[in-house]
Formats: structure tokens, C-alpha cells, sequence
């Protein structure tokens, strides 16, 4: 037997962590199953190209209104003609603007989205949330090789998302809408019909 002098300080060493019998250490996943990226990016500015026409129009609108008033010899001052045509060189970038302040994280867990320019809001829906998937595809859509994802869910804060303008959006829809059901099956989560 030793004696241990009860001045002296004895190293105490934690207990291990507890692992569960079928050895996964979460509940929810097994050990070997990493997160894989789906679609990771902004969606495409040709996808935008429909709305983005109405926005260039206005700009030709506009530089419109300035060649006429030059040409007519409207009395207008020289900086006035300056902020009409700098508006208009900006309304051409607002397309742009729009699809690269927007980004998606799409995983085989979950989605994150990602939005705004100066300051971030990034908000997260768990795939085992996922109510519905609906998949939209325009003629011009086809034409561009972009389409719409759109996901409903009982998430709280992002009950609908409708992911834009993504390449490749019919495989992405087929693989979300396999991966959600696997989720659910991995949660224990049962859809069911009250009638």
C-alpha cells in the first residue's frame, strides 16, 4: 500500500467520454458518414437574364433622355446629364448585383443561404425539415441551362426558399429529394395524413 501525503497534489484525470454500444459517436449519423457539398455558389447572372433586360432597358431609357435633351438643347445643366448617365451605367449592373450578393451551401444535411453586400445574413434550413420540393424550369430557363429549386419546409424562420438560377437544378433537385427522405428515415421522422 502507499501512502500519499494529503499535502501533495494528485493529478486527476477525467473519465472518458461514454460511446454507445453500436459505436457511433452521434446519434443522428454514423461515424463514417461525412457531409458532402451538393451546390455550393451564387446563382448564374444568365439566369437573371429576364429581369435583367427590364433593368438594361431602363438604362437605354435613360441614356435616351440624355441624347434628347443634347440634341434638343434643353436647358438643363451639364451635371444633371452626368447623374442621368451614371444611373444609367449603374441600372446595367444591377443584374449582376443581384445574383452575387446571393450565395447557397447545399449539403446532404442541410442549406445554408447566404445574402447581402455590405453587411452578411446567413440562415440555415436542416433537410429533415423539409416538407416539399418543387422544381421549375422556364423555356428561357432551358434555353440558359439554369432553373429554380424551390423548398418548403416547417422551419420557422425560412418556411420557403426558392434557390434561383442554379446550373445542373434538375439533378440537384433529384438528389435533395432523395436525400431528404433519408434524413427523415435517419431521424425517425414519419410524415403522417390527418384526414
Amino acid at each position: 500500500m502507499t501512502n500519499i501525503d494529503p499535502d501533495e497534489s494528485v493529478p486527476v484525470v477525467p473519465p472518458a467520454p461514454a460511446v454507445p454500444a453500436t459505436g457511433q459517436a452521434s446519434p443522428h449519423r454514423a461515424p463514417d458518414d461525412a457531409e458532402e457539398v451538393y451546390y455550393e455558389g451564387s446563382p448564374l447572372v444568365r439566369g437573371a437574364i429576364g429581369k435583367g433586360l427590364l433593368w438594361v432597358l431602363g438604362g437605354l431609357i435613360l441614356i435616351g433622355l440624355v441624347v434628347a435633351g443634347l440634341v434638343l438643347k434643353w436647358h438643363v445643366p451639364w451635371w444633371a446629364y452626368l447623374a442621368v448617365v451614371v444611373l444609367a451605367v449603374l441600372l446595367f449592373f444591377v443584374p449582376v448585383l443581384q445574383t452575387k450578393t446571393i450565395s447557397y451551401r447545399v449539403t446532404n444535411y442541410r442549406i445554408d443561404y447566404e445574402r447581402g453586400m455590405f453587411s452578411k445574413d446567413i440562415d440555415t434550413l436542416e433537410l429533415w425539415h423539409v416538407e416539399d420540393l418543387r422544381f421549375h424550369q422556364s423555356l428561357m430557363d432551358r434555353m440558359l441551362g439554369v432553373g429554380d429549386v424551390t423548398v418548403i419546409s416547417h422551419d420557422e424562420t425560412m418556411p420557403l426558399l426558392v434557390l434561383r438560377s442554379l446550373p445542373q437544378s434538375r439533378q440537384l433537385y433529384e438528389q435533395l429529394k432523395q436525400r431528404v427522405i433519408a434524413v427523415k428515415r435517419q431521424r425517425g421522422v414519419i410524415k403522417m395524413d390527418v384526414g
